[in-house]
């Protein structure tokens, strides 16, 4: 099957003609003078607990719950999401571990778009702040042969694991975990700085939302916040939905780090894109959504996740001081795909997960997906 695609491009606003066969890009040409709209990579997101409904983390997830949280995540541009499996038992994880793998046998589309699964946990802080709204009887330790239980019953699925650095144990799990290819990110911490460095030299990559899974008060400084936007190997996940940081915080965190360095995520929990108000949630508990998009263990000032999906934060970026539009995607496309195997280019060769978008420049919260592409076919 041939197709072209055109749009114009966010770095430039040169318009181009892309040629798809067989589901990849295999040509990139000038495209027509009156283009209006634009085009990208389809969005990555590395951390994903549900959308519209569909829950990654519920007791009674199924193939369906899945399949249906990746059609749903398509509507908003993401081509690529990385299902994120919070702190709970053993059974929990392995039970969620293993209806994921099946609903990657069930369905093709699901399968290119799930790479692998993030573990967010359960070996974090268990103090109150940056351990969030995971639940504290569940912390535990690091844990070799927990891992190897974790990869033996979803065929090595697990491909990304946050951990706070804090435990005796993490040098040495860091350490054997990144040889056998899996990503290590910081985050939930309340670690001093020599046990950063200590799981950055061990193998760690990335810091899991930073800024938030935090103290609400910390010491001026040394903190683990200013060691881990310090560390140049660190590369920093965020979540920009005017929430989680305002957004003079998020400027300036993503000054420090540098574009390059990092990633925008929408850690968007299962009541992303439902109606406000107050909620039961396996993230939280007793939640409440407000109508600005804010999701809140209900009666406390701690978040529970988030409700925006990941187009809101390209948009919010890109509305930001001295940040353009092909800023906000790279940070979205190309900077996470560099863990995900390399996605997010619009290059020949490629796969065709596109997105083709309105966008105003005049009035930049108008940033409105109107076609998404999954290897070469229409999904939106």
């Amino acid at each position: 099957m041939f197709l072209t695609l055109t749009g114009r491009l966010p770095a430039s606003g040169e318009s181009v003609a892309v040629d798809i066969a067989d589901g990849k890009i295999t040509a990139i040409r000038p495209g027509p003078r009156d283009e209006t709209w634009w085009i990208s990579p389809g969005l990555i997101d590395l951390q994903v607990n549900g959308y519209a409904g569909w829950d990654i983390n519920a007791d009674d997830i199924s193939t369906s719950t899945v399949i249906s949280l990746a059609q749903a995540l398509l509507n908003v541009g993401v081509t690529t999401f990385i299902p994120t499996i919070i702190t709970g038992s053993q059974e929990r994880i392995i039970n969620t571990l293993r209806t994921i793998a099946q609903a990657r046998q069930e369905d093709a589309m699901a399968r290119h778009m799930i790479p692998y699964v993030h573990i967010e946990g359960p070996a974090i802080s268990p103090e109150d702040g940056p351990r969030g709204a995971h639940p504290e009887r569940y912390v535990r330790p690091p844990d070799l042969q927990e891992f190897a239980r974790w990869q033996a019953c979803s065929g090595n699925l697990v491909g990304l694991i946050t951990l706070s650095p804090h435990f005796p144990e993490s040098v040495d799990y860091i350490e054997n975990v990144t040889r056998t290819g899996v990503q290590i990110s910081i985050g939930h911490t309340h670690s001093h700085h020599e046990e950063i460095k200590l799981a950055v030299d061990a193998g760690a990559r990335l810091s899991t939302h930073l800024g938030n899974g935090m103290h609400a008060h910390l010491a001026r400084h040394p903190n683990y916040l200013w060691s881990q936007l310090a560390e140049d190997r660190l590369a920093a996940m965020f979540i920009a939905d005017g929430h989680h940081l305002p957004s003079e915080t998020l400027l300036s965190m993503l000054r420090a780090k540098g574009i390059g360095r990092s990633v925008l995520v929408s850690d968007t929990a299962a009541l992303g894109g439902m109606p406000p108000g107050d909620y039961t949630s396996p993230i939280g508990g007793k939640v409440t959504l407000s109508e600005t998009g804010r999701l809140s263990m209900s009666g406390t000032s701690f978040l529970a996740g988030a409700a925006k999906p990941l187009s809101c934060g390209v948009a919010y970026c890109a509305a930001l001081p001295g940040i353009s539009l092909s800023d906000a995607l790279s940070m979205a496309t190309v900077n996470a795909g560099h863990f995900v195997g390399g996605r997010g280019k619009m290059q020949v060769g490629e796969c065709a997960d596109l997105i083709r978008f309105s966008w105003d420049d005049e009035n930049k919260d108008n940033f409105v997906i109107r076609e998404t592409w999954g290897l070469g076919r229409r999904l939106k």
